[in-house]
């Protein structure tokens, strides 16, 4: 990413934060027939010692694996949050370059390939983790041979991130009283909304704004 430093994510609880939100990440490889992306899924596994390290599980489809010559080398793994184009109508007259807002995490690690069994079970857990919220949650206990069948075309994985770079590039070189205008903009129903982003502006610059009087 582009270094901008005022606008680096350090901490590691925002980042696993993102994570939490954003699950559906890219996987980039550097392999020896080039580069090769893919998305899928990704969950982060609380550690039994209760520290705070990212780690990721998740599963290719075959011959992802393959592919990306997962377990010899390195991926970047890179999670996408709220994002959106901020259009200058929300700035002073004088101001009038637009730009474009977002909360991004690259994260590097070498993945673990994991066994058939572990693999069934982490498989079990992403669907019990997005099934939550739905009303009637299905499970792959429902038929737990047939999803075995079906997890053989996968292979699980596990990456223990060992460095990452962040940002959360929501307007903080911005006066308070533009960021508002901005998170007002965004709320509204116009081409360039976006409510999630000016959630998290919100949150960032610490205010509560939901829209500017007439």
């Amino acid at each position: 990413m582009r270094h901008t430093p005022s606008f680096l994510m350090t901490e590691v609880d925002e980042v696993r934060r993102l994570v939490r939100g954003n699950p559906w990440a890219t996987i980039v490889s550097s392999t020896a027939e080039g580069l090769v992306a893919s998305h899928y899924p990704f969950l982060l596994e609380e550690q039994p010692d209760g520290s705070d390290d990212i780690v990721l599980v998740s599963h290719v489809g075959r011959p992802d694996e393959v592919a990306h010559e997962l377990g010899q080398h390195e991926v970047l793994v890179v999670v996408q949050g709220p994002h959106g184009y901020v259009s200058p109508a929300w700035y002073p007259p004088e101001q009038f370059i637009p730009t474009w807002n977002h909360t991004t995490a690259h994260l590097w690690g070498t993945p673990e390939i994991l066994s058939d069994e572990e693999n069934f079970r982490v498989l079990g857990d992403l669907v019990d983790h997005f099934e939550a919220s739905m009303p009637s949650p299905v499970s792959l206990d429902l038929d737990e041979d047939a999803a075995r069948r079906i997890a053989r075309g996968t292979v699980g994985i596990r990456i223990r991130v060992t460095r990452f770079d962040a940002r959360a590039k929501l307007s903080q070189n911005k006066a308070p009283e533009v960021v508002d205008r901005i998170i007002a903009g965004l709320r509204t129903d116009g081409p360039y909304a976006s409510p999630a982003l000016a959630d998290e502006m919100a949150r960032v610059q610490g205010t509560t704004t939901t829209g500017l009087e007439a």
